[in-house]
């Protein structure tokens, strides 16, 4: 018998990196969950892979009407939506003084604005329901999971647009969880610090990421990662399994009384310790 038996969760980005590992946690211990990516055929893999009872979506989350049409489909596979986790993202670096308005854009739009969207779409499927238990004296918690950054919380040389959209993110975090916290919807983030994704592999051997037909090269130089594993109490970045032991945390029943936070996991960080 799993914590999560019963539940129905929504992963954005769930088809790599932090999104999968929480995708892959959440079924582990019981939950039917949605995997979402770009891509619709590495979105049917990813949910062949994990087994278990999901559903998949493929589209655009920037997009208009693309996030209400996750919702639609969440609700279409599993009747419910119980726990929300708002992963999708991507970097797209650079200094402030070469920075284009396209680039700092991109960054508020995917990190800031889609989980607004996705959580406006998703508030009467939240909402009404916890309307219905309130009358009945019933307490059922739902939770959401925002994933933010110590860029975020911190700031980042090279990541005006990024830090901007994920700092936005901890303000929607705290908001949200003062209008919905009477109707027992726990509403948290994590920022996360340096973890081994395909966002912060070695540049030199990063894949490049196409959005709406344009090449952005991910990654980080080498020597940046050898300086920020130094900053790293713990010694070494976090593994994405590790990343998502922290999002599973705020989606299980030992974080009912956790909320309005930002959980940081960071191995320990210096910038992850004091915020």
């Amino acid at each position: 018998m799993g914590v999560l038996d019963g539940k129905a969760a929504i992963v954005t980005g769930s088809a790599r990196g932090i999104g999968r590992a929480t995708a892959d946690l959440l079924v582990e211990h019981g939950a039917r969950v949605l995997i979402n990516d770009l891509d619709g055929d590495v979105a049917q893999e990813a949910a062949a892979e994990i087994g278990g009872e999901t559903a998949t979506f493929a589209g655009d989350l920037t997009k208009e009407g693309i996030p209400e049409k996750l919702i639609e489909t969440a609700v279409e596979a599993f009747g419910q939506i119980d726990i929300l986790v708002n992963n999708a993202g991507y970097t797209w670096d650079g200094p402030v003084h070469k920075m284009s308005d396209e680039q700092f854009q991109a960054m508020l739009d995917i990190h800031n604005v889609v989980p607004f969207r996705v959580l406006r779409a998703a508030a009467p499927h939240l909402r009404e329901p916890a309307k219905k238990e309130r009358e009945e004296g019933v307490e059922v918690f739902r939770k959401v999971v925002n994933v933010s950054s110590v860029s975020g919380t911190m700031g980042n040389a090279g990541q005006a647009n990024y830090a901007s959209g994920k700092s936005g993110v901890v303000g929607l975090t705290k908001t949200v969880a003062k209008e919905w916290g009477q109707f027992k919807i726990n509403v948290n983030a994590v920022a996360f610090g340096f973890v081994e994704t395909r966002l912060t592999a070695a540049k030199e051997n990063a894949e490049a990421f196409d959005k709406d037909g344009q090449k952005i090269e991910l990654g980080i130089p080498e020597q940046l990662r050898q300086v920020a594993s130094m900053l790293i109490p713990l010694g070494r970045p976090a593994t994405p399994e590790e990343a998502a032991g922290g999002v599973f945390f705020l989606c299980s029943p030992w974080s009912n009384y956790v909320h309005g936070q930002v959980l940081n996991v960071t191995g320990g960080q210096f910038t992850g310790m004091t915020s």
